[in-house]
């Protein structure tokens, strides 16, 4: 049921159930308020969603997509969600009744698919990232699931990623690039929110990374002040041009034609 879940498109997404077929999600919960993680964890979370919406293209061709942190993924009524710390889905979008039960969180019936890529961060040994949550990400069919461990608590490499076989195991790949996303993940050094750190950034196919919204602000004020010193760079060449012009005694402001 679910791999032919993932093959659905946006526009299918009405025709997915009929209301008579939509399952009781009463006893389902889909938030519990407790709190989502550490401080570090928090921002970072936030640094791989806000620049998708700030600056990202998207796939192309007008695509929606939706990209949430911390927000259950329910392929199944009869088991609980997981919860990455972020992810990533192409052609889908947010419900305009999203307050409402069954659409709070990201239900596979729903949205008619699996997200695309799921981001885990390591804040600790406890949360199974490596091993229960790698095989329970492959058994729902995310295509590609990346593991983000800052402090090597679990694994050798600072960052893996991996991608879903045929057989609904991982491989490991290069994070450099997922294949139908248009995007890939690097390591990054510098200051986010006033906080320098390394950090995980998305960057695009050509390799150049998603700014964030203050990036983009940054670079269009540096745009526009290179735009402002050249004019007057230009103003003041010809006024010094008008000036040896009038030193020779000539008018460089009378009309050409008389």
């Amino acid at each position: 049921m679910i791999t032919e879940a993932i093959t659905l498109t946006t526009a299918d997404q009405d025709d997915i159930l009929p209301p008579d077929l939509i399952p009781d999600i009463s006893h389902l919960v889909t938030e519990d308020d407790t709190p989502v993680d550490n401080l570090a964890s928090e921002k970072q979370m936030r640094l791989l969603t806000e620049p998708l919406y700030t600056s990202w293209e998207g796939p192309g061709e007008q695509r929606p997509f939706l990209a949430a942190a911390n927000v259950g993924i329910f392929a199944s009524i009869y088991q609980p969600p997981l919860v990455p710390d972020m992810f990533l889905s192409l052609d889908v979008t947010v419900p305009d009744d999203w307050w409402a039960k069954g659409k709070r969180a990201y239900f596979f019936w729903e949205f008619g698919k699996a997200p695309d890529i799921v981001i885990e961060i390591v804040s600790n040994r406890e949360g199974g990232e490596a091993d229960r949550k790698l095989r329970a990400y492959a058994r729902i069919g995310i295509p590609y699931y990346v593991i983000y461990d800052p402090q090597q608590q679990i694994q050798p490499d600072v960052l893996c990623a991996y991608a879903l076989t045929p057989r609904r195991e991982y491989e490991e790949i290069p994070p450099d690039l997922f294949v139908g996303l248009g995007l890939g993940l690097t390591l990054w050094r510098g200051s986010y929110e006033n906080k320098e750190e390394t950090w995980l950034r998305w960057h695009g196919a050509d390799g150049n990374l998603i700014p964030t919204g203050a990036e983009l602000s940054a670079q269009e004020r540096q745009r526009a002040d290179a735009e402002h010193q050249r004019a007057e760079a230009e103003h003041q060449r010809a006024e010094r041009l008008a000036a040896r012009l009038r030193a020779l005694g000539i008018d460089p402001d009378a009309d050409a034609d008389n």
